[in-house]
């Protein structure tokens, strides 16, 4: 039995995963670095641990062991699909709440977990490790041992592969510490369909439904709903198959995704497995009423999946927005500095889990995703309105932010009838116009004085200085942080 968790991760997702622990009646640990020693995570803890990198396997589990912890939660990015951290667990006797060690290695080469797809015959998109024919342009240069658009080229002529290979090399050797590319057949304007899975240690495995997450920047996500208006009832059961044929292709357990591209004439394939809860994940639960972290923490712990596949349905419609620090309008380039006013928008339907509040500092140490905004209703239609609203009502000021490029893309026509690919924003330069004026509610909001404190204490190292529910070091924080993920929803 799991009694007490290090949360091996900082900002939104730490957070995130501790109420859910707090719910179960399972301790949580938090973690944080000299850096980062003002987060919103640290404060909110009742035990804060100072270690020196987010990313140091033996220091994780040496900070596990002075907690007293007996599992290790990752989160997303940094060490959550890292197989030396799952295999370091076993070994020290921790319990790792993610998949084993040869599955997480297995999915995290790309060249690997194609073949193994093929062998279980999940449809994947045509590969070489040499040059293509040249009837095959054009394609994609794409790292092995990593993603997040890094190492990766669209190649249009047989000429130009040579340099774009060479130079997808050697960015992948920076960021991955290894090397290897491979070329892919490009498909022009598919949809990123991703089917959450779910498999247990006793061979059980379900699919928890798809997420569209087309609308992409830098071959990143911003914006993810479900259903997605693309996946009829038969493409759905025909990839939720696939979905679990891979799952049980690598003995999957855990929580994970798998990625599919789908192309404009409905054929799709596949492009990845995530080996870990993904940050998109609040969409399925507002419609699925799961709690995917509760999940991950039962079968961690050896339990069966209570679930059968028709036990489960979708109700509804939810879509996230995520919050950077950045701006679209200069290439997305990232904002730093204080937030003086944070006003997040509230009402039925809305779910904000957020990394932030007033007073927080936004530094380039980390990834600037400040928080998500995710919303429920009954109808795509009403979804729709209700984001707008939500995105209207979100006033943050003393950094940039997307949040207007947001709105932007929400409001458009395409977005409404779910005209929907990865070149979306590719197809809507006017996206990157900058607003002519200042909102009119930040000015309201920057004439209002709030009681709030300014959020500049130091965390320590501390256990056991938490003198109530939501408070730490005598200090209140707003209930909008201790009420749970489900905020307003």
């Amino acid at each position: 039995m799991i009694r007490k968790v290090l949360i091996a991760n900082r900002g939104e997702i730490a957070i995130r995963i501790s109420y859910t622990l707090r719910e179960m009646g399972i301790e949580a640990a938090a973690v944080f670095t000299a850096a980062d020693e003002g987060g919103l995570h640290a404060h909110l803890a009742r035990e804060a641990h100072l270690v020196t990198s987010y990313l140091d396997v033996d220091e994780m589990i040496r900070t596990a062991k002075d907690a007293a912890a007996d599992a290790i939660h990752p989160g997303y990015g940094f060490l959550s699909e890292n197989a030396a951290l799952s295999a370091a667990c076993a070994e020290a006797g921790i319990v790792f709440i993610g998949p084993a060690p040869e599955t997480i290695r297995r999915m995290g080469d790309k060249l690997e977990s194609k073949r193994v797809m093929q062998e279980a015959g999940v449809p994947v998109v045509a590969i070489w490790e040499g040059e293509p024919p040249d009837s095959e342009y054009p394609v994609l240069v794409k790292a092995a041992g990593g993603g997040g658009g890094k190492g990766m080229r669209l190649v249009e002529r047989p000429a130009d592969l040579a340099g774009a290979m060479a130079s997808a090399s050697r960015e992948a050797a920076a960021a991955f510490g290894d090397s290897r590319v491979f070329v892919e057949k490009y498909i022009r304007h598919p949809r990123h369909i991703e089917f959450q899975i779910l498999g247990d240690s006793h061979g059980n495995y379900l699919h928890v439904f798809e997420r569209e997450c087309s609308i992409q920047r830098r071959h990143q996500k911003i914006i993810e709903e479900t259903p997605s208006t693309a996946v009829t009832a038969e493409l759905r059961a025909e990839m939720g198959a696939a979905a679990l044929a891979a799952a049980r292709a690598v003995k999957y357990r855990g929580a994970g995704t798998v990625e599919f591209i789908l192309d404009p004439a409905g054929r799709f394939y596949f492009l990845e497995m995530n080996t870990r809860l993904q940050v998109e994940h609040p969409v399925t639960e507002m419609t699925t009423g799961l709690d995917l972290v509760r999940e991950q923490v039962r079968i961690a712990s050896g339990e069966k999946l209570p679930y059968r596949q028709d036990d489960l349905g979708q109700t509804g419609h939810s879509i996230e927005c995520r919050i950077y620090a950045e701006i679209p309008e200069e290439n997305f380039r990232p904002s730093i500095g204080k937030i003086e006013i944070y006003e997040p928008p509230s009402g039925p339907g809305i779910r904000l889990d957020s990394g932030v509040t007033r007073g927080s500092l936004v530094s380039y140490h980390f990834d600037p995703l400040l928080a998500k905004m995710i919303v429920w209703a009954p109808s795509r239609e009403s979804a729709i309105d209700r984001m707008k609203r939500a995105l209207n009502d979100f006033v943050l000021l003393g950094v940039g932010t997307n949040i207007e490029f947001l709105r932007r893309i929400i409001a458009t026509d395409d977005f409404t009838l779910g005209k929907l690919d990865t070149a979306f924003l590719d197809r809507h330069p006017e996206l990157f116009t900058a607003p002519s004026e200042v909102p009119l509610e930040a000015i309201l909001a920057a004439s209002i004085p709030l009681p709030l404190g300014d959020g500049s204490r130091g965390a320590k190292t501390r256990q056991g200085e938490a003198s109530s529910e939501g408070e730490v070091s005598g200090t209140a924080f707003p209930d909008a942080w201790t009420s749970g993920p489900w905020r307003n929803s």
